[in-house]
């Protein structure tokens, strides 16, 4: 019989792959990866204003990486060199965060668990802002997803067929924003771009269509979870990079078969 935390973990995780699955198929095609660095490191000064001022650190995670894919979609609208731009926000962000918890008392002892994460410590409100921004991200993604799809594919006719990239790169950056937030507890802010980037990377490995690919990340990513929790219960590893392990053990796996079938 599993333990309460264990199962709490395990639904956490998998909510959490419910939504970076088909995120983290447009971060692939779209090649934001360095905008989900960017998002989850600043991430981490939504934590120190949450503690500063006593909210719930989902809130203050939540509107600080709003604030962040906000600022980073105007930027790039406006023709910025995003590389750079990125590069700037993202340490400038995570440098504050963690300069802004060192003055917050009894912060320092948490600060690995909003770096790392804690999956382990998720509790049913934690499990329930997880699922609901996981399912809120989902219904986001399937109301757009011709849209989105179109303008990854080309903003030049996604332009001339009345769609407006500008907007719908908007929404891509909201749902980027909402799933750091709820993948903080989770996994944590170093690692919240290797569940959206490999699961999804895994997947384009054996996917024949933008759906399927979609839809295997996100069955890669909970597979993930499960196979880091296991790990973690039987050799005493941090859950969280353990749960990234596992996934990368699979992009191995699915990327060498792939090599010697084409040999």
């Amino acid at each position: 019989m599993l333990d309460d935390f264990l199962i709490r973990a395990a639904l956490a995780g998998i909510g959490l792959a419910v939504a970076t699955g088909p995120l983290g198929s447009f971060v692939v095609w779209r090649r934001m990866a360095y905008f989900g660095d960017a998002t989850a490191h600043a991430a981490i000064l939504g934590v120190a204003l949450a503690l500063a001022a006593d909210l719930p650190i989902g809130a203050g995670t939540l509107a600080v990486a709003l604030a962040m894919a906000v600022t980073v979609a105007t930027l790039a609208a406006r023709g910025w060199a995003m590389d750079t731009t990125l590069g700037v926000l993202a340490h400038s962000a995570l440098a504050l965060g963690l300069v802004a918890v060192s003055f917050v008392p009894d912060a320092r002892v948490d600060l690995s668990a909003y770096l790392f994460g804690d999956i382990l410590a998720v509790s049913q409100t934690d499990l329930a802002f997880i699922w609901g921004g996981a399912l809120l991200v989902l219904a986001l993604l399937i109301w757009r997803w011709s849209a989105l799809l179109t303008c990854t594919l080309n903003e030049d006719l996604a332009a001339a067929s009345g769609l407006h990239p500008d907007r719908e790169r908007l929404v891509l950056t909201l749902a980027l924003a909402l799933t750091v937030a709820m993948a903080l507890k989770v996994v944590g802010a170093l690692l919240i771009a290797a569940m959206l980037i490999i699961p999804a990377a895994t997947a384009r490995g054996l996917a024949r269509s933008p759906e399927t690919m979609a839809a295997l990340a996100a069955l890669i990513g909970g597979g993930s979870v499960l196979g880091g929790l296991q790990l973690s219960l039987a050799e005493d590893t941090p859950a969280g990079p353990s749960i990234v392990v596992v996934a990368m053990l699979c992009f191995a796996l699915v990327a060498g078969f792939g090599r010697m079938r084409r040999g």
